[in-house]
């Protein structure tokens, strides 16, 4: 597969996941899970921090059409602080080895630390999900490679504690396009396959509102990247927004994942590949009927 053509399959540390592409056999895009092991996430913290209710909730996205489980321990919310890599472990680590047994789907590990990475791999995780890009820890470029998992690169503009403060582009999607290509390029020149890369742009991670109405606007322009693209835009805060501005009262959970269904169709429309969301069984539904009806 050469840079520009669209990629077929996204291959994991132990097995290939089909994506949607011309003439093949799935239809619209895989729906990515979020499991927030966490006390403090944006939208679900502390509804799932134990190992049993995390795993629950991993069991029932499974259930609801979840085609990848993503777990994380560690809030990257605007302005989040920094968790301890023990604290991380102690979070992630019985949750992925459960949900990697139990759940009949892939699971990915959400972290930017190689440590957490290594060690959720060894427990069955089949992709490494960094929001750094690789970037944020000196080790993650080995651990991906010596392993062997799926990685997926995303964009953000600074970090968690300042990403939001003053985010400027010239050109939002060319910029972050031209960021993506030369994570891309730098992972395949250090053994890590274009068919086992997923790029991100990072919805929410730096950027205004306008930002990420514009990269939701234009995420078809990514295809030509190469490899699988992921959008991860569940009930990000322009979505909120724009409910507001549009039924004149403040967004409800319900009204966010109602938006982040009615957005997937467009990215499903522009060939977006993955879609990582919180409410799987709203998305699933409305992607497999916006497929069926197309």
């Amino acid at each position: 597969m050469t840079h520009g053509s669209l990629p077929t399959h996204w291959r994991l540390r132990t097995r290939s996941l089909e994506l949607p592409h011309p003439g093949g056999s799935l239809t619209r895009p895989l729906v990515m899970g979020i499991v927030n092991v966490t006390p403090d996430s944006f939208s679900d913290g502390g509804r799932h921090a134990g190992v049993e209710a995390a795993v629950e909730h991993g069991l029932k996205l499974a259930a609801d059409g979840a085609d990848i489980l993503d777990v994380g321990g560690e809030s990257t919310r605007p302005f989040s602080e920094p968790v301890a890599e023990a604290e991380e472990l102690r979070r992630v680590t019985e949750v992925v080895r459960r949900l990697a047994t139990e759940s009949g789907v892939p699971v990915s590990i959400d972290t930017s630390k190689a440590a957490v990475a290594e060690r959720a791999v060894d427990l069955g995780a089949e992709i490494i999900n960094d929001v750094t890009g690789l970037e944020g820890d000196p080790r993650m470029l080995d651990v991906a490679r010596a392993t062997g998992a799926g990685v997926c690169v995303m964009h953000m503009q600074g970090t968690p504690q300042t990403m939001q403060l003053d985010p400027r582009y010239s050109d939002v999607v060319a910029e972050i396009h031209a960021y993506l290509a030369a994570r891309r390029d730098m992972l395949v020149a250090a053994g890590i396959p274009l068919e086992r890369i997923c790029l991100d742009p990072g919805i929410g991670f730096g950027k205004t509102h306008e930002h990420n109405l514009e990269l939701m606007r234009h995420a078809g322009r990514f295809l030509d990247l190469g490899a699988a693209i992921l959008v991860g835009h569940s009930r990000k805060g322009f979505l909120a927004k724009a409910v507001e501005r549009s039924l004149g009262r403040p967004a409800t959970e319900a009204d966010r994942d109602a938006a982040t269904a009615g957005s997937a169709c467009s990215l499903a429309a522009q060939g977006v590949q993955i879609i990582r969301v919180h409410a799987v069984g709203v998305v699933r539904s409305a992607l497999d009927l916006f497929a069926a009806t197309r």
